[in-house]
């Protein structure tokens, strides 16, 4: 049995991995990538690793039309249409400014839940989400909040991610995953979505050759396609070992290291406005995540073997 003091070194590990592919996202689009070719590639490397990985361990993906309908709302709530919103908001605002937004996922989740019935409401997820909403407010009301405050016109785009996020996560905890487990999901989504990518990429000129020269975009872009594919397996065996509830901490980490790693890796510094932003957020995520088992979006719903439960089970 692993140790709680392993666990939480594996929890401090995942969080820190997917707290640096915010500032790598703001790199990968420093000299000009846009986002269909980002996403192309992002999701090419990443469902190739996760194929290898499903082959290793023995599990193939389900191919039936069903499926591949699954795969494909998968990949466009998940990947194409928040990822094309993040890596375009990337370009004009600073990475641990996402990082915080990022951080909106369960206050977006807890309302479409209840609209879908599959959540209760309560007073205290209610004060979250009014959380939420204040440190939104504190991040783009006052005009010495944001470097530029021209930058607050692209905060909308920023939080499209966390929207589409939530609408994610009540899906799959509506109506499950058809059997599938969190791996195979992402998988099949990955490379349906690549799909996708390709043409949008090619018929929109944002296509990016994988031929040298290569510079510090292409390599952040790599660095974050493997880091996310990596620690998002390595959240699914924490799931498993320690159960979701525990596992799903990572969330304060994913944003407290996010604005770490921004500071340390692109230099950015925060009026006191986006710090309080960022307190009244942590505050307002504690409140508003659902009891029985907490998840962070993109994961999927899950049992605590780290399967895939079938039926719903509150917002992501």
């Amino acid at each position: 049995m692993t140790s709680r003091l392993g666990l939480l070194a594996v929890l401090t590990v995942v969080g820190a991995g997917w707290g640096l592919t915010t500032p790598l996202s703001k790199i990968a689009v420093s000299e000009g990538y846009m986002p269909f070719g980002l996403i192309f590639w992002q999701l090419v490397i990443a469902g190739l690793l996760l194929s290898a990985f499903n082959a290793w361990r023995g599990r193939g993906l389900p191919r039936a039309g069903g499926d591949l309908r699954f795969f494909l709302v998968i990949a466009l709530t998940g990947t194409v249409i928040p990822n094309s919103a993040s890596f375009a908001a990337a370009v004009h605002l600073p990475a641990g400014v996402i990082a915080i937004l990022i951080s909106t996922v369960p206050m977006f989740a807890f309302p479409i839940a209840i609209g879908l019935r599959i959540d209760r409401f309560g007073l205290m997820r209610l004060g979250g989400l009014m959380a939420g909403l204040a440190g939104v407010v504190l991040m783009v009301a006052p005009r010495a909040s944001l470097p530029d405050p021209a930058m607050i016109a692209f905060v909308p785009l920023a939080l499209v991610a966390p929207f589409f996020y939530a609408v994610e996560g009540n899906i799959v905890s509506k109506w499950g995953t058809r059997g599938m487990d969190a791996i195979q999901v992402l998988s099949g989504a990955s490379l349906l979505g690549a799909m996708i990518a390709l043409p949008l990429a090619l018929v929109t000129g944002q296509w990016i050759s994988p031929l040298p020269p290569w510079g510090a975009p292409d390599a952040a872009l790599l660095a974050s396609s493997i880091i996310h594919a990596v620690v998002y397996a390595s959240y699914v065996w924490l799931v498993g070992q320690a159960g979701a509830v525990f596992a799903a901490q990572v969330a304060y980490l994913v944003t407290a290291f996010g604005v770490t790693w921004s500071m340390a890796l692109l230099g950015e510094s925060y009026s006191g406005y986006v710090w309080a932003a960022f307190g009244v957020l942590m505050a307002g995520l504690f409140l508003v995540q659902p009891r029985p088992a907490i998840r962070l979006a993109p994961v999927r719903a899950l049992r605590e073997d780290g399967r895939d439960t079938g039926k719903g089970g509150g917002p992501v």
